[in-house]
């Protein structure tokens, strides 16, 4: 059997939006390697769950590693496309988007013009 990929867990991230079923990071890497990122486009979609899971996924990751990059690691991807290229982007270059150990940084500029309330101390869920 093939051994999966060193993947960093983020201990004390939060696993997912309480209460809704979105998961922020996954259990274990994939045997096949790490899902490509890539942006994904976002529909306008104010005041719907899919913007404030966005939003909370912002802010865990704002509240989490602040300005600094971070390594994917056991980050959701599919969660990351949505914000990837925008308000999450790469920090290294050359960058290898099907790495675990892919450095990325918040765009702090970007963050805060699509989703403000991600970089308030406290986040409503």
């Amino acid at each position: 059997m093939a051994r999966p990929p060193e993947m960093t867990k983020h201990r004390g991230f939060p696993s997912g939006m309480p209460g809704h079923g979105h998961h922020f990071t996954i259990r274990r890497a994939n045997e096949k390697g790490a899902t490509p990122l890539k942006a994904l486009a976002r529909l306008a979609r104010p005041n719907t769950i899919e913007q404030k899971v966005d939003a909370a996924f912002l802010h865990a990751l704002w509240h989490h590693f602040g300005n600094e990059p971070f390594e994917r690691g056991n980050l959701d991807a599919g969660r990351l496309n949505l914000l990837f290229g925008r308000e999450v982007v790469p920090a290294e270059t050359p960058f290898d988007p099907t790495s675990y150990e892919a450095l990325l940084v918040i765009d702090e500029r970007v963050g805060r013009k699509n989703f403000p309330e991600a970089f308030e101390d406290v986040f409503e869920v």
